[in-house]
């Protein structure tokens, strides 16, 4: 008896159904445990990484609170166990935290009058390239001051003329330090035109501005500023001698 193609085609689908049937049950028997381990590997990665963040979290927050118990035992001038505080958050913290951490032991060394370990730990922070570079800036600058008087004047223009430009946020104290540098090297000419530069620079300290209009005036460079704030530049009507 002939099979009609209806039931030629039932027949075909069904068979191609246990087919599959036993294609499906085949591959679990031999890759449905390690689906499951790899399910289970990839929670736990999930999981991990959640704590991992939470758990940072957590230290950044008792980092950011040791941070702020040292500044106030500082400011109190509670000396004594602070370098120890910094060390630590120094030692386990994020580049942000060692930079502050160290910034601060440096800053309290001076304090005490430590001029080498000052300079110690702000030239850690300088030469760490895995902090930001305002930090490391920061940090030459300051180690550059600390270390001015016994530094030969080649070194100081060597270290701080990148940042000893108009409009580089560090001009003021670089600017300074690299034209008293020139003026050492008896070079007065370099000299002059970087005091004049710093006194017209309204966004500097008046401190800064006031120092700069007095050397460039004993420079030969008219700098005073007038009744507006704006310092007037060009040549003196007297020049003086260095």
């Amino acid at each position: 008896m002939a099979i009609k193609p209806r039931e030629n085609e039932t027949f075909y689908r069904e068979v191609d159904e246990e087919l599959r049937k036993e294609q499906l049950g085949s591959l679990w028997k031999r890759y449905g445990v390690l689906a499951i381990i790899a399910l289970v590997l990839l929670l736990a990665a999930i999981g991990g990484y959640i704590w991992w963040q939470n758990r940072q979290q957590a230290e950044a927050g008792e980092r950011g609170q040791a941070l702020i118990a040292a500044f106030d035992d500082v400011q109190a001038r509670r000396l004594k166990d602070v370098p120890k505080q910094l060390d630590s958050i120094a030692a386990e913290g994020s580049p942000g935290y060692r930079a502050a951490a160290l910034l601060t032991k440096a800053d309290v060394a001076l304090q005490e009058n430590n001029l080498k370990a000052a300079a110690q730990n702000f030239k850690t922070v300088a030469d760490d390239a895995e902090m930001a570079e305002p930090y490391r800036q920061l940090a030459l600058v300051r180690q550059t001051a600390v270390e001015f008087d016994t530094l030969p004047s080649a070194e100081v223009i060597r270290r701080l003329q990148p940042l000893a430009q108009a409009g580089s946020p560090w001009f003021g104290s670089a600017g300074e330090m690299v034209a008293l540098a020139h003026l050492k090297q008896k070079q007065p000419a370099r000299a002059a035109p970087i005091f004049a530069a710093l006194a017209k620079d309204q966004t500097l300290p008046a401190s800064i501005r006031s120092r700069a209009v007095q050397m460039a005036s004993a420079l030969g460079v008219d700098a005073v500023t007038d009744a507006g704030g704006a310092a007037k530049g060009g040549p003196a009507t007297k020049e003086v001698t260095q």
